[in-house]
């Protein structure tokens, strides 16, 4: 399936920010060539998507982002790892944006309190888990009303930038028991948390991205 930006997705998601100390990210944030050269730092993020709907259909994804780069001139996020339950995902995630998905498979198991055990794994072995517990009053979630946002990946030897943007419903939230394989994705406990929101019922726009 060739499916060309922009894409529309809607789902339910959690995004932790922190700060991961350099050294580590530098030694286990698989970074490539390009980002070790450019990382800045700062503030890290770690994804996970349970996309309901998309434009090649339901998918679920995990995410890590080390920090803040300096690409192009410009000073954007970047992706360093990223697993995706699609492979169409994966084929229109290199093409349209540059960013490097792989395959995984993922089980979710929801609670009644509303409390998520995630689990990814390759092979049937697994290498991420988590346990997301969100708790308090829901509010409102939106782009429109944080800083600019762009991710900038390199593919075919050219820099390829995007301004994805959001709307959803939000709940801060807690993280138990993280755990991951070194081998396929880094270890989110050695990061300082700075917030967890856990996102219901989000609607997010992938525009195509521009060349730098």
């Amino acid at each position: 399936m060739v499916a060309p930006a922009p894409w529309t997705l809607t789902g339910n998601g959690l995004i932790l920010a922190a700060h991961f100390p350099e050294a580590f990210v530098r030694a286990h944030g698989f970074l490539a060539p390009y980002q070790q050269t450019a990382y800045r730092g700062w503030l890290g993020m770690v994804i996970l998507a349970d996309y309901h709907t998309s434009n090649v259909g339901p998918y679920r994804e995990l995410m890590f982002i080390p920090g803040l780069f300096r690409l192009g001139g410009k000073t954007a996020f970047s992706v360093s790892k990223i697993y995706v339950s699609s492979q169409d995902s994966i084929n229109n995630g290199r093409r349209n944006w540059g960013i490097p998905k792989e395959y995984a498979d993922f089980a979710i198991c929801e609670q009644p309190n509303g409390v998520q055990q995630w689990r990814v794994s390759q092979e049937g072995e697994p290498f991420f888990s988590v346990e997301v517990r969100p708790g308090g009053l829901s509010f409102p979630v939106s782009t429109r009303f944080l800083p600019p946002f762009s991710l900038i990946q390199a593919a075919d030897n050219e820099l390829l930038r995007t301004a994805p943007t959001a709307t959803g419903q939000g709940q801060f939230a807690t993280l138990r028991h993280p755990e991951s394989v070194a081998a396929h994705f880094p270890d989110i406990s050695q990061g300082t948390y700075l917030t967890a929101v856990s996102i219901q019922k989000f609607t997010m726009t992938f525009p195509p991205a521009t060349q730098l």
